[in-house]
């Protein structure tokens, strides 16, 4: 790679890791850390809400989509926009007043204050389980970029350098730092993509019939897509909205619901129709770069196979120019960074607040958080050296956590008289039952036993069985003691 192109690279990291060392030193308690004060504008926060939504592991994953089936691969974005302005209409205003009257740092601790410490406990534990492997999935996403546009450069040693950066200042900086961090990445995200990856792309591919020569056709329909694969992204992602972690603590940090619901409006905006189509196309010209031989010298060549969430990478390594080069690696390093760092916090803040029930106002608690967020990091980085697929980790911890927390929600939400007893027991069902499920569906193969993938009815998800599941246990133990409220 070319030295201007390595310069620009370390000066966007540098200028990054600033940001979180800035915000360091203006942190005084883990609210500062975990909330940011709890008086952010709608600006920072609808940019920040959408980067760690889609972040990198959908910019990838989404490449791998249109290179794959091509423009159908948007609608999985459009989900993003029905659940953003769900969530706007529907949890930001039940939500908000209750956090920062009772300074809520977690989502789970809504749950406490609906059902019982119990309930909130499990759920901690459910979101940390998740948003590890969500971070995981982030990392792995930066891995495979840097590999496919460094040359020499390995996945393992990619990881490595994608993970220090990211986890050092997320933990220096908290919430704000990834807030501002976010806006600051989401904006060169966009500019790369609009200004350098897209129209050089498509010149050097030899512009619209050139590509149209090289693609099968039915990669240009919105139609080629399942009912089935639909239904299975609108059950996995719809519902994160309204279990995220991520976004409570978003909503907690906005200074009131206006301006909450606002953030929320544009963060779905930017999902759909801006993001899910420049992603799709930019996988669509990986395909047609392929297709035509561009990738002959890594050693991919027309017709045969290779790694779909690869193409968009070496893509970029193979039409941008010089200086380009290093722009663009930079813009799609911030989307990967503004979910990791997102996604990283959000664990920390739930193995903290929520699973050791540690003081948030007590002097040492900025130091904890760090120390945490640091340890945490390392586990998500180490994970991450074990897998295989972006966006397969990406929708196994939105499908774990949805499951496991999604009727707990509702019935929060809901005119409901809650029953924590029903409570715990749908989150384990609907959560652990989901894992369970996604592993008999691949099958189990070790030295001492294997055991055959199964077939789940109708091709539906694990997640979605794992929500019904949940939800029958509630109605059933809320059937059986209709005047408990559980344990208190």
């Amino acid at each position: 790679m070319p030295a201007i192109d390595i310069i620009i690279f370390v000066l966007y990291i540098l200028i990054v890791a600033g940001i979180g060392v800035y915000f360091h030193f203006k942190n005084k308690d883990a609210g500062d850390f975990y909330a940011g004060g709890r008086g952010m504008g709608s600006g920072h926060i609808g940019l920040s809400v959408v980067a760690t939504d889609v972040g990198g592991g959908f910019s990838i994953g989404l490449g791998g989509l249109g290179f794959a089936m091509g423009l159908s691969g948007s609608w999985m974005l459009f989900t993003g926009l029905i659940g953003a302005w769900l969530s706007a209409v529907i949890v930001i205003p039940r939500v908000i007043h209750r956090a920062h009257k009772l300074k809520l740092l977690t989502f789970p601790q809504l749950l406490a204050d609906t059902f019982d410490k119990r309930v909130a406990l499990v759920a901690g534990v459910i979101s940390f389980i998740g948003y590890l492997m969500f971070t995981s999935s982030q990392l792995l996403a930066g891995s495979k970029l840097a590999e496919g546009t460094f040359n020499g450069l390995d996945r393992n040693s990619a990881l490595l350098i994608m993970g220090v950066v990211a986890v050092g200042y997320t933990a220096f900086g908290g919430i704000k730092a990834v807030i501002y961090t976010d806006t600051f990445q989401w904006i060169l995200l966009m500019a790369g993509l609009i200004f350098i990856g897209i129209p050089i792309s498509y010149k050097a591919l030899g512009g619209y019939d050139e590509i149209l020569r090289f693609i099968p056709h039915d990669l240009i329909s919105l139609k080629n897509v399942s009912l089935t694969q639909l239904l299975n992204w609108a059950i996995t992602i719809i519902p994160i909205w309204f279990v995220g972690m991520t976004l409570y603590q978003r909503i907690y940090a906005c200074r009131d619901e206006k301006t909450a619901k606002r953030a929320w409006y544009i963060a779905g905006l930017f999902e759909y129709p801006l993001m899910a189509f420049m992603g799709v196309v930019l996988g669509l010209f990986a395909r047609a770069g392929f297709e035509q031989g561009l990738f002959i010298s890594d050693g991919f060549h027309p017709g045969g196979a290779m790694d779909k969430e690869l193409g968009l990478p070496l893509l970029l390594r193979h039409v941008l120019p010089a200086g380009w080069m290093g722009l663009m690696l930079s813009a799609y390093f911030s989307a990967i960074m503004s979910t990791a760092d997102s996604c990283l916090l959000a664990a920390s803040g739930n193995f903290t607040s929520d699973i050791l029930n540690t003081d948030p106002m007590h002097k040492k608690s900025v130091r904890r958080s760090q120390l945490v967020t640091f340890g945490i990091g390392a586990v998500a980085i180490l994970l991450a050296f074990q897998a295989s697929s972006v966006l397969d980790l990406m929708l196994l911890s939105y499908a774990f956590m949805v499951s496991g927390l999604l009727v707990p929600v509702i019935v929060m939400l809901g005119p409901w008289k809650p029953n924590s007893n029903s409570a715990f027991w749908s989150m384990m069902i609907g959560g652990f039952g989901t894992v369970i499920l996604t592993v008999l569906k691949k099958g189990i193969s070790t030295n001492w036993f294997a055991l055959d993938a199964i077939t789940i009815p109708f091709g539906l998800d694990p997640i979605f069985y794992g929500v019904i599941g949940s939800g029958l246990t509630y109605i059933l133990l809320e059937i059986m003691k209709p005047n408990s409220r559980g344990l208190h």
